[in-house]
C-alpha cells in the first residue's frame, strides 16, 4: 500500500487542475451617477486597478489637461494620491481627500517638506490644478477623489504614491499613514490622440482591469476549493471512515494531495498578483505563506513516515495531527480575510458561509454518530494514519 500511495502522491503533484472563473470588473462602475462633469465623462478614460481596492481613472487631452479620478474603499480617515519626482515621499505633492465626522467632504493639496506630520503642509504643492474645483464624495462603500491638472507638455510615466490612514485629519493636519505604496503610471495611455474611445486606450482599460480581477477571482476560487472544501473533507474521511478500510486511506491521500495542488496554485496566483500589480496585503500574504509551509511539511512527512511498529510512530502521528489542524485553521482564516480584502461582495460571503456551514454540520453529525455507535467507527485499519482535521 505504501508504494501505491506514494505513486498516487507523485501523480497528483504533477497534475494540473483547471477551473473557470467569472470575472467581475469594478471599472464598469458608472461614475456618472455621483460625479459632476468633467469628471463623469468616461469616454476617453483609462481605468486601472493599482493597489488593494484602489482604482485610478484618467484621461489626457490634446492640451495636456489630465483628468484623474481615484476610487478606493473607505470607512474613515483620509486617502491620498501623491506625485513624486523620484518615487519618494519627500518633496512630493499630493491630493488628499476625506469625509469629516460630520459628513463634510474635504479635498486639499498637500506638500511634503519633511516626514513629520507638521511638515506636510496643506494648501501647498506643485500640482498644476486647473480652474475646475477638485471634488470628493463617498458613494456606496467607496470614496472618489477627482481633480484636473494642466501641464505644459504631455504627462508620461510618473511615480505615484498612494496612502491612507484610518484617522481623521485634525485641523487639516494629516496623521501618519497606515499603509502606502509606490507605483508608476503611464498617463500617455490616456491621451486623446483620436476622436473615438477605441484603439489602444480601450485595450488598456480591458487588459489592465480584467487581468487584475481575473487574478483575484482565480486566486479566490482556487483557495476556496482547496482550503475550504477538499482539504477539510479529506480530514473528515480520515477521522470518520476508518471502518471502510482500506478505502478511507486512499481517499484521504487523494483528497489531501488534490487539495494541496489547489492551495499551491492559489498561492502562486496570489504571489504573481502581488508582484505584477503591486497588490499589498501583508497579513493575508503572511498567513497564506504560513499555511503553505505547513502543507509542504505535511507532504514531506508523508514520505518519511515511520513503520507502525516504530517507537517514533506516535510522535509522527502527533505531528501529523496537529500540524494539519493548524494548517486548516490558517487556510479558513485566510479565506475570510481574502474575501474582506477583495471586497468580494455578498455572493462570495454567502457562498463561503454555505461551504463552512456544510463542513461544520458534516463534522458534528458524524461525531454524534461516532459517539452513539462507537463499535461501527472503531475498526483500526491495518495501515493507521492519524487524521488531519
Amino acid at each position: 500500500m505504501i508504494s501505491v500511495s506514494k505513486f498516487l502522491v507523485l501523480a497528483f503533484c504533477v497534475a494540473f487542475v483547471g477551473t473557470s472563473v467569472v470575472v467581475g470588473d469594478e471599472c464598469n462602475d458608472d461614475i456618472n451617477a455621483f460625479l459632476p462633469l468633467p469628471y463623469a465623462n468616461m469616454t476617453h478614460m483609462v481605468c486601472k486597478p493599482v493597489w488593494n481596492s484602489y482604482i485610478i481613472r484618467y484621461s489626457q487631452s490634446k492640451d495636456n489637461v489630465v483628468t484623474i479620478v481615484l476610487s478606493a474603499t473607505y470607512t474613515s480617515g483620509y486617502v491620498a494620491m501623491a506625485f513624486s519626482r523620484d518615487g519618494m515621499m519627500l518633496n512630493s505633492s499630493a491630493m488628499v481627500g476625506w469625509i469629516t465626522r460630520k459628513g463634510t467632504p474635504v479635498i486639499k493639496q498637500y506638500y511634503a517638506e519633511g516626514f513629520k506630520p507638521s511638515q506636510v503642509k496643506h494648501d501647498k504643492g506643485e500640482l498644476p490644478l486647473t480652474g475646475i474645483p477638485p471634488f470628493v464624495t463617498v458613494y456606496g462603500a467607496k470614496i472618489h477623489l477627482a481633480y484636473q491638472l494642466k501641464y505644459p507638455t504631455q504627462l508620461k510615466t510618473q511615480p505615484i504614491l498612494l496612502a491612507f490612514s484610518s484617522k481623521y485629519p485634525e485641523h487639516h493636519l494629516l496623521s501618519v499613514h497606515d499603509d502606502k505604496t509606490t507605483i508608476h503610471m503611464d498617463f500617455s495611455q490616456g491621451s486623446s490622440g483620436s476622436e473615438s474611445g477605441s484603439g489602444p486606450r480601450s485595450n488598456s482599460i480591458t487588459t489592465s482591469s480584467s487581468n487584475l480581477h481575473r487574478s483575484k477571482t482565480t486566486h479566490g476560487v482556487l483557495g476556496l476549493l482547496g482550503w475550504g472544501i477538499i482539504l477539510p473533507y479529506g480530514a473528515i474521511v480520515a477521522r470518520y471512515f476508518k471502518h471502510k478500510d482500506p478505502l478511507w486511506y486512499y481517499l484521504h491521500v487523494v483528497f489531501q494531495f488534490i487539495g494541496f495542488i489547489f492551495a499551491v496554485a492559489s498561492a502562486f496566483v496570489g504571489l504573481n498578483m502581488y508582484n505584477k500589480f503591486s497588490f499589498q496585503a501583508p497579513a493575508h500574504k503572511g498567513i497564506g505563506i504560513t499555511a503553505i509551509v505547513l502543507s509542504v511539511l505535511q507532504v514531506m512527512a508523508f514520505f518519511i513516515r515511520p513503520d507502525k511498529d516504530s517507537k517514533h510512530r506516535k510522535y509522527w502521528n502527533w505531528y501529523h495531527h496537529y500540524v494539519g489542524r493548524i494548517a486548516l485553521f490558517f487556510g479558513a482564516l485566510n479565506i475570510l480575510l481574502g474575501i474582506q480584502l477583495a471586497n468580494a461582495g455578498t455572493s462570495w460571503k454567502i457562498g463561503y458561509g454555505f461551504v463552512l456551514t456544510a463542513v461544520i454540520l458534516t463534522s458534528i453529525i458524524l461525531e454524534v454518530l461516532k459517539l452513539k455507535t462507537p463499535s461501527k467507527f472503531s475498526l483500526d485499519p491495518p495501515y493507521p494514519m492519524d487524521p488531519v482535521h
